[in-house]
């Protein structure tokens, strides 16, 4: 009994350890929780400080972004500094050379060139033959008018023999008086139609004369538009010109006076004073390099061109060798009393507005002021300023035209000329 009750011991004891063997294997040490706890709030911690650092350099990268679109909203310019004119007792002023006289010649009779004596560059004399042309219908409508002249004269003196014969037998009572009276009146309407005729015949015959085209001075022929065998077309008429006719609206020669030539040259206004008739002026040209032509000043308009505020001033000079050429460019040097210093800008900061020219400026706020000027001479690149602009007032060398005023600009040129004060700028 014994052996069995030590049996029954040792399987309940068996039995209670197995179940404290699976009770520790399913309940893990506290130790291992405690370590997973710290983990999962370490990874939390982590997560918090990447968000907060990504908010703050998106935020940082916002603030960049503002700066740079605040720095480079406004518009760029580039100033630059006018340079005075070097004082001189001269102006030199540009002008076009034209001839002293021209002669477009038109056609005053409808015909067919028959021939044509003279071509470009042949000097002329006065009275000289240019063309003929051939007009046959106008030859034959001559003829028709002569002979309706000679009709009307015919008629005409019978009318005054009958005339004279009532005028006779009225004093012996042998016709009436208004037979005589009706004589009278037919008479002087046969002379009235011999008088028309007479004008019909004489009309014919100047335009017969057109048939010769000659020259009205003495020059040279620029131009010649005709050739032998072409139609032409009078000046007024109305026929409508095709292939190879010269209409009535196209001159057939032109002819030039060039033993004198004329250079008309527009004088600032800050220089009219000196702009006197008998004035020497020297003229130059570019096809002759170290040569000068003298001139005088011969007359002028007498009145400033509100527009450009500048006189139209003549320039006559002689060209007796014929070196000079109508419509060449020239420089004409004129002698001044008074030097009139000026500032020189470049053409393209010039801004053309309502009221005139302008030329913007910036003040040491960055700030654009457009300035009115006055320009003087035009040298192509560059510009004469007459009044407006200070003298070491930098201006925006080439401004856009949004350009406007009070507008806030960026100088990007960094050898910029010193801006000037706000009120500065705005003198």
């Amino acid at each position: 009994m014994s052996g069995e009750k030590q049996e029954a011991q040792q399987a309940h004891a068996e039995f209670r350890g197995a179940q404290g063997h699976e009770h520790a294997r399913q309940e893990p040490p506290k130790a291992s929780r405690k370590g997973m706890g710290l983990l999962v709030l370490l990874v939390l911690i982590v997560a918090v400080c990447l968000g907060v650092l990504g908010v703050l350099k998106r935020k940082h990268s916002g603030a960049e972004l503002k700066e740079y679109n605040d720095a480079t909203a406004a518009p760029t310019v580039e100033l630059q500094q006018p340079v005075m004119q070097a004082t001189a007792q001269e102006i030199v002023l540009p002008g076009n050379m034209q001839a002293y006289t021209l002669a477009p010649i038109y056609a005053r009779t409808t015909g067919y060139v028959k021939a044509w004596y003279h071509d470009i560059g042949s000097h002329v004399s006065k009275g000289e033959l240019l063309a003929v042309i051939e007009t046959p219908e106008l030859d034959q409508q001559l003829m028709q008018a002569r002979a309706d002249l000679a009709t009307a004269q015919s008629n005409s003196a019978l009318a005054k023999t009958t005339s004279d014969r009532f005028g006779d037998l009225i004093g012996k009572n042998a016709v009436s008086q208004q037979d005589t009276d009706t004589a009278k009146s037919q008479y002087d309407a046969r002379v009235a139609q011999v008088n028309s005729a007479e004008a019909n015949v004489k009309r014919l015959e100047e335009l017969q004369s057109f048939e010769k085209i000659t020259a009205p001075f003495d020059g040279v022929v620029t131009a010649r538009n005709i050739d032998t065998g072409q139609l032409i077309s009078a000046t007024g008429s109305t026929t409508t010109a095709g292939a190879g006719t010269i209409s009535g609206n196209k001159e057939i020669f032109d002819i030039s006076a060039n033993k004198v030539l004329r250079v008309f040259v527009n004088v600032p206004q800050i220089n009219s004073p000196d702009a006197k008739s008998g004035v020497m002026a020297t003229l130059t040209l570019p096809q002759y390099p170290g040569r000068s032509f003298p001139g005088r000043l011969v007359r002028t308009s007498d009145a400033v061109d509100p527009a450009s505020r500048t006189l139209l001033a003549e320039v006559d000079v002689e060209n007796k060798t014929g070196e000079l050429l109508p419509g060449s460019y020239t420089e004409v040097h004129l002698h001044v009393s008074h030097a009139a210093p000026a500032l020189i800008v470049p053409a393209n900061a010039l801004i053309l507005g309502q009221d005139g020219m302008h030329v913007a400026t910036v003040d040491a706020t960055h700030h654009v002021h457009l300035v009115r000027v006055t320009p003087g001479r035009d040298f192509g690149t560059t510009v004469e300023v007459l009044s407006g602009l200070q003298p070491g007032q930098a201006i925006v060398g080439n401004p856009s035209d949004s350009l406007s005023e009070g507008e806030e600009v960026r100088v990007v040129n960094a050898n910029a000329p010193k801006p000037l004060s706000t009120a500065e700028s705005k003198r």
